[in-house]
């Protein structure tokens, strides 16, 4: 796989107290080329809840979507998942794609015939992984 380690960050939101969990991959195989994978998609996933956190079930099913496309991206470095942000009723996955069209079908394909999921898809050009790298970025700076 791309991605050798991942790590965890909490941020938490100056009004309203309220959490946001990140799980991002904090460095790559040494061999891999983040240019090859130059489309950004953002699966987006809003949900209600008290606290901003999902419940459980919700989660569950959540869980069963990121696992279910990990065998179908990944096997071959078609993709790479770069960062999962949970919080403020909101879920996040952002990946990174050679291409969007097989993205697209990749994802159809690993779940045909089931319950489709409450999501939506955001797909851009950033063969920089400009957005990732901002993200990391932020991670750096001293807290306090």
């Amino acid at each position: 796989s791309s991605v050798l380690t991942w790590a965890t960050a909490k941020s938490t939101h100056s009004g309203n107290g309220r959490i946001i969990v990140f799980r991002y991959a904090e460095n790559f195989n040494p061999a891999f080329d983040r240019k090859c994978q130059p489309r950004r998609v953002i699966i987006a996933w809003k949900y209600q809840s008290e606290n901003g956190m999902p419940f459980k079930e919700e989660n569950a099913r959540m869980n069963a979507l990121e696992d279910g496309l990990t065998p179908a991206l990944a096997g071959d470095d078609f993709a790479t998942l770069a960062l999962v942000s949970t919080g403020e009723n909101l879920r996040e996955w952002t990946y990174y794609a050679k291409s969007e069209d097989e993205f697209m079908a990749r994802l159809n394909y690993a779940f045909i015939g089931e319950e489709p999921f409450p999501i939506e898809i955001h797909i851009q050009s950033d063969p920089e992984w400009s957005m990732y790298e901002k993200f990391k970025a932020g991670m750096k700076r001293p807290v306090g």
